[in-house]
């Protein structure tokens, strides 16, 4: 039975990986063929160091992951607090609306959020579709993440520690930077990266919300549309090695955590 495990359990990874490992191999294919091996080469590298529009796109990602991380960190981080506060049944609700957005299908959200921009355009006038309405899009559906991983730091943590600082005689702003502060940290960190990672990789709300500017993955669907480049496989494994370098400092970060409760 343990045999049978270890091959399913080999099987499956085979199935997931296979195909990351081969697009992977394939983008450093001195051929310009997706089917034969034509020696080892970094020309597709080069050619994608070299794509002006490309790193554009680039440009506009990294910016917009940015500064939508940061937004939806900030209001996420106070939303955790206020939804913290309450309590029973008012807190299972608000909670409950906290998530919908992240069970929601994406094409629902954008699809209802470039109604939303573009009703504003017309009652505000000369406004448009573009970097302002991708920031907006981004810190939306990234805030519920940052809520959930901040919620559990405050749930560890003592409620009267705040109080004990604030009888002590400090005021209530310094007590939250000198006692809260540092005990959900660990949360705002995780859910800064998972908003950082999740506005790098999406698409779908993107694309409905984008307008003239463009983001790297509406940028990689544009280049499907025509003949493939091998260009794709260069920047694909680009992409695949940041996220799973975020994913490993996620996954480092809680086990740091973990035992840090352990040990206390």
């Amino acid at each position: 039975m343990k045999i049978a495990s270890k091959v399913y359990t080999a099987f499956l990874f085979l199935f997931l990986y296979a195909p990351i490992v081969v697009l992977v191999v394939f983008s450093f294919n001195a051929s310009s063929t997706r089917t034969m091996w034509g020696g080892f080469s970094m020309r597709w590298y080069e050619k994608l160091v070299q794509d002006q529009m490309l790193l554009l796109a680039l440009r506009n990602t990294l910016l917009i992951a940015v500064i939508s991380a940061a937004l939806a960190t900030a209001l996420g981080t106070v939303a955790a607090i206020g939804i913290n506060a309450y309590k029973g049944i008012a807190r299972k609700m608000i909670m409950n609306v906290t998530k919908f957005p992240m069970v929601n299908p994406e094409i629902v959200t954008g699809v209802s959020m470039m109604l939303l921009f573009v009703f504003a355009t017309r009652l505000f006038g000369d406004s448009s579709l573009g970097m302002g309405s991708l920031i907006i899009a981004h810190t939306t559906f990234c805030l519920p993440y940052v809520v959930l991983s901040v919620m559990p730091k405050l749930n560890q943590m003592d409620s009267h520690l705040y109080e004990a600082a604030q009888d002590l005689g400090c005021p209530p702003v310094c007590a939250f930077f000198k006692v809260v502060f540092p005990e959900i940290m660990p949360g705002i960190v995780t859910g800064l990266i998972m908003a950082f990672t999740l506005s790098i990789d999406d698409f779908v709300i993107s694309y409905f919300t984008s307008g003239t500017t463009q983001t790297l993955p509406i940028y990689i669907y544009s280049m499907t549309r025509k003949r493939i480049s091998p260009e794709i496989n260069a920047l694909s494994t680009v992409l695949f090695g940041v996220i799973l370098l975020l994913l490993l400092v996620i996954n480092l970060r809680k086990t740091k955590d973990k035992k840090a409760e352990v040990e206390k």
